[in-house]
């Protein structure tokens, strides 16, 4: 890939006798938004703070703009933005107080880079004069994000930035990712929300340390392998029992309110309502359905991940 912004190869890190990262290897483009999509605990923020230079891998090299991480941690920390899980700016101090601090840090003065940051901090105007604890999530987010920024980054990480923001709030959030691409900036964003994955360019599904895909999420769904087909019926529980004994069925899981089946071969589709009907599951409803990001993942899941 031409212009690469982060380059890892066989990344690996563990806590003690956990691991967190089994080799992981990732390649991130100049100006695109790439998604490391998982569950808490699959490793996303270990790969985020190590590409940070906040904690070193055991094995491995990673590249941030061309800088090393384990030896050019200056250079990349002036040249990225880093807004992680928790929110982490201080809470005794303004909105306005926090954006000024961060500014000073990196030597900018607030009105060189306003323009970047217009979009996002004014909604927070009417309350610069709040205390940074006590904004609503949303509007910590957008400040999180602000002061990330402030600098004028190459690179922004962005650890589950939404996590725990009404819905509203995360689509406004991944607005701004939007028009922040088109100024040239490189995005790399990590979240439990399979939704989020399709507005990224590039994304990495991600379990136990191990990277299970990686593509666009076109190319994911595109690999999804076997007839889908979603169950709506009055027995829920029973259906799921019977189905996972089936020889037709491949995999099975609940889906909201749905079941979500997966069958080796379509043809049986017929023949698999008719027994759930001769055990009393009724008001039945099996339809074929395009798989989501969701049934890829967890197609993946049972799986080998890529080498």
């Amino acid at each position: 890939m031409n212009n690469t912004v982060v380059q890892c190869d066989h990344i690996r890190r563990t806590y003690e006798n956990e691991v967190a990262l089994a080799g992981i290897c990732l390649e991130v483009g100049s100006e695109e938004i790439f998604g490391l999509i998982g569950p808490d605990g699959a490793g996303k923020t270990s790969l985020f703070r190590i590409l940070a230079t906040l904690i070193l891998p055991d094995s491995g090299t990673a590249s941030v703009l061309g800088f090393d991480v384990n030896h050019e941690f200056a250079a990349i920390r002036k040249s990225i933005g880093y807004m992680p899980g928790r929110f982490s700016l201080y809470q005794d101090l303004t909105v306005v107080e926090n954006l000024r601090f961060y500014a000073s840090v990196f030597g900018v003065n607030i009105a060189e880079n306003y323009e970047l940051i217009r979009s996002i901090y004014e909604p927070l105007k009417p309350f610069c004069n709040r205390r940074a604890g006590k904004l609503s999530g949303g509007m910590k987010q957008k400040l999180a994000l602000a002061c990330a920024l402030i600098h004028r980054p190459r690179l922004i990480i962005l650890d589950e930035p939404t996590t725990g923001v009404d819905a509203i709030s995360r689509k406004e959030f991944w607005d701004h990712l939007t028009d922040l691409k088109t100024t040239g900036m490189t995005i790399l964003v990590s979240t439990p929300y399979m939704d989020e994955a399709q507005r990224c360019d590039r994304l990495a599904l991600i379990q136990k340390g191990e990277f299970l895909s990686q593509g666009t999420p076109a190319e994911i769904k595109k690999n999804f392998q076997g007839s889908l087909f979603s169950l709506v019926c009055s027995d829920q529980y029973l259906a799921l029992q019977i189905l996972r004994k089936h020889p037709s069925v491949k995999t099975v899981y609940a889906f909201g309110h749905s079941l979500h089946l997966t069958l080796i071969n379509e043809a049986d589709a017929l023949r698999i309502k008719q027994d759930l009907v001769n055990q009393y599951v009724t008001n039945l409803t099996m339809v074929r359905v395009e798989p989501g990001m969701e049934d890829c993942f967890m197609q993946k899941m049972t799986h080998k991940p890529q080498e």
